[in-house]
């Protein structure tokens, strides 16, 4: 089970991140001015939208931004039980990650996606050239 200070810190180890208050002063994560993940709770039209399926009203969601609707389609059909979209993210590449359903692994691999997918170009090379290390391999 994730949890926020996993969000926290997977998100901390990202070149250029910074925190920002969004949706009622709940946290989202930018990177070059741009929103990647965010607390994303329900609203009541989403809960309306998902019926019985909803998750419980005290779940954490983290919206998460993918790279198009195709990845996002991927996704949740690949992840059905962690992962979650409404009728209001309809044609958005975004993304709700059940934090309470999700692996560490997906957890990381989707914020370092959602990282990819909105940061400047110089902010990559400059985490790209570091995972390469001082050889360049």
């Amino acid at each position: 089970m994730a949890t926020w200070d996993d969000v926290r810190r997977l998100v901390a180890a990202l070149p250029g991140t910074e925190v920002h208050p969004s949706y009622g002063g709940r946290p989202s994560w930018r990177v070059g001015g741009r929103a990647f993940v965010w607390d994303r709770p329900l609203t009541a039209v989403d809960r309306e939208h998902l019926g019985p399926g909803a998750p419980p009203e005290d779940e954490p969601l983290l919206g998460v931004r993918v790279a198009d609707e195709g990845v996002k389609q991927a996704l949740l059909a690949e992840e059905p039980r962690a992962l979650l979209t409404t009728p209001h993210l309809d044609g958005s590449p975004v993304v709700l990650v059940r934090l309470a359903r999700v692996g560490d692994d997906l957890l990381a691999e989707l914020v370092e996606d959602a990282w990819r997918a909105r940061a400047p170009r110089r902010l990559l090379a400059e985490r790209d050239g570091r995972d390469r290390g001082p050889s360049g391999a």
